[in-house]
Formats: structure tokens, C-alpha cells, sequence
């Protein structure tokens, strides 16, 4: 028997712009009609939605150089979500009971146009994998980067959503040491435990070129940067002649209090570059279109077979997602960060 649909859903809005980084205070629930979906259309019962760094520089006003729209007081948050079909408008070529990612998250239900969704199959054995940042992990170190087998990669940030799973990747596609680092000890252990790093490095440390040379005393071949700043820096100085840097994120400026959202300063020495013969190159997925499906089928093939793991968190309920991107930002939880919504 077909599934009434509400009348009404809940969403998480900026209540008012931020002096820094946002936090709870900065968001609210709002309960708002549900409208029927319109030819094209359907309705999707979110069940798991994204919580990423990037939302912070559309909230700061940063948004200029990115194809995604800013976040202003009263506007809904969006971003990658994975649901239901529960309902569908004329002309649409999905179906209820349909599972779909889309761009809306950060709702119960969402209104979207079919063709602005991604039917789902069984290529993945949890939907909730599909909101990995996976694939800019892979994607940076197969296109830019060119991992060979016996390289020895730094990752930065390697306890976030891409660097948890950018060890692994490179230990797939032949690294032969893997590099991480992380804010935290105890995120050090996990990723040497759980993860297969080889050696991590505890940042920031005012000395941190010093712990990374010991940890790659032969050099590094291949960088995968997401935080940029000190850390970048530090890598490049720690790199082999060839060396091959792909730049996946800026935290350091992204998350910086005193920023808005849109820029990440490091000290280079392009002397350096030229003497070594450095690449430096960062990644867009939109320029790599062929990457989505080629990372989807070789993960759930890792995933079915356990040569790879998923780390992530799941968060439930709406009213915890307003405590989510203060809690990234903080860096409290280790992989992908997630909100989970239970059927309404």
C-alpha cells in the first residue's frame, strides 16, 4: 500500500551569517510545507546527507570561484544526499521505493527533478558509501599524481573524509609507503591501526619538516594535499626530484576563523620547484567526468572483497546536524561525517 505523503518537512536553514566559523547558534529547524512533486519531479525521503567542509566557504561568502551558489541567512543548507523516491509527478522515469543521491540534503524530503538525480544500484554494499569523497582521492592520484608502484605518499588531513580513504587507495594502486597527518594522536593510532599508514606525522608541530623527513627519509614521490598552508609547505620541502603534488583541499585557509572560506596561503619555494622538477596540480573532478564510474565500480569491488574500508560516522537526526559542521570544523570525528534521518 502506497505511502501517504506528508504535508509538511523539516530543513535546516542559516538563521544569520557567522563572525567566523558557523556553529549551532547559526542554524535553525524549520518546519515548512510539503508541496506534490510536479511533471518531472518526485519527492525523495532523505535517509543520509553529507556534512563537508565546503559548506563553510558558501556560508562565508566565498563562493565566487565555485559552481555551487552561496548560503545566505535564510537559505536552506544542500549538498550530497542519499533517499527514498516516495513520490513522483508525471513524466518522471523514476518510480517509488527508487533509492537516488541528489544535491538536497540537509532536508527530511526534497522536491528535485528526476533528472538531477542518480538512480542507484548494488555496485556499492551500503548506500551510505556513495557519500564518500572517494573519488576525488582516487581520482587526484590517478590522473595527477600517476602513483607507481614502490612511491612513497604524504597524505595531509589523513583523518578526514578523503585522506582516510587516500591511504588506502595508494596502498591499492602499489605505494609502498603511505604517509598520513592528523591533528590528533589518538587519529594517529587509528590510521596506523585500522588503515594500513605506514608512519603518521602529529600536526601542526612547530617542527613538523623534521618528524616528516624521519618518516620519509628517502624522500616523498607523491603528495595528496588537503590542507594546504604549513603542511603543504612542509611537504614540498620533504619531496624527491619528480615529485608529483595534487592539491584535493585548503582547510587550513577553509577553516580558519579569521577567513572566509576561500583561501588557503602557503609559502613556496618555487625555487625548489624548478631545481626538482616538481609538479603541482589540483584537482576538479569536473574535469575528469570518467572518474565518478570507474571509482564507484573498483570501490565496491574493494569493499566486497575487504581490501578497503569506509570509515564514517553517522549522526542522527536533524536536530544533531545543527551541531555537525561546528563539529568537522573542530575536527571530533575520524572519516566521512554524516547525518542519518530516520523514516518520518
Amino acid at each position: 500500500m502506497a505511502t501517504a505523503l506528508p504535508t509538511a518537512t523539516r530543513e535546516i536553514r542559516l538563521a544569520h551569517a557567522p563572525q567566523g566559523l558557523p556553529g549551532p547558534e547559526h542554524l535553525s529547524v524549520v518546519t515548512r510545507s510539503l508541496d506534490a512533486p510536479g511533471p518531472g519531479h518526485v519527492v525523495v525521503r532523505n535517509q543520509y546527507f553529507l556534512v563537508f567542509p565546503g559548506l563553510r566557504t558558501l556560508i562565508g561568502g566565498g563562493a565566487q570561484d565555485v559552481p555551487l551558489p552561496p548560503i545566505h541567512p535564510g537559505d536552506a543548507l544542500f549538498g550530497p544526499a542519499v533517499g527514498e523516491v516516495v513520490a513522483v509527478g508525471p513524466d518522471s522515469p523514476l518510480r517509488p521505493g527508487d533509492t537516488v543521491t541528489h544535491l538536497f540534503g540537509w532536508r527530511e524530503h526534497a522536491v528535485v527533478a528526476a533528472a538531477d538525480c542518480v538512480l542507484l544500484g548494488d555496485v556499492l554494499p551500503d548506500p551510505v558509501a556513495h557519500l564518500s569523497s572517494g573519488a576525488a582521492a582516487y581520482g587526484a592520484l590517478t590522473r595527477l599524481a600517476d602513483v607507481r608502484p614502490g612511491d612513497s605518499v604524504f597524505v595531509t588531513g589523513a583523518a578526514g573524509a578523503v585522506g582516510t580513504l587516500a591511504g588506502q587507495v595508494a596502498k591499492l594502486l602499489g605505494a609502498g609507503r603511505v604517509i598520513g597527518s592528523t591533528r590528533s594522536p589518538a587519529k594517529a593510532g587509528r590510521l596506523r591501526s585500522e588503515l594500513g599508514y605506514d608512519s603518521v606525522v602529529v600536526a601542526p608541530s612547530p617542527g613538523l619538516p623534521e618528524p616528516l623527513e624521519a618518516a620519509a627519509p628517502g624522500g616523498i614521490d607523491v603528495v595528496l594535499d588537503t590542507v594546504g598552508g604549513e603542511q603543504l609547505s612542509a611537504a614540498l620541502a620533504a619531496v624527491r626530484t619528480g615529485a608529483r603534488v595534487a592539491l584535493v583541499g585548503a582547510l587550513a585557509g577553509q577553516l580558519a576563523p579569521d577567513r572566509r572560506g576561500d583561501s588557503s596561503p602557503a609559502e613556496i619555494d618555487t625555487y625548489r620547484l624548478i631545481t626538482k622538477g616538481i609538479t603541482l596540480r589540483g584537482y576538479r573532478g569536473a574535469d575528469h567526468p570518467e572518474v565518478g564510474k570507474e571509482w564507484t565500480d573498483r570501490f565496491g569491488a574493494w569493499l566486497r572483497s575487504g581490501e578497503i574500508t569506509f570509515p564514517h560516522v553517522r549522526l542522527a537526526g536533524m536536530d544533531r546536524a545543527r551541531q555537525a559542521l561546528q563539529e568537522l570544523s573542530e575536527g571530533r570525528h575520524f572519516g566521512t561525517v554524516v547525518v542519518e534521518l530516520p523514516p518520518r
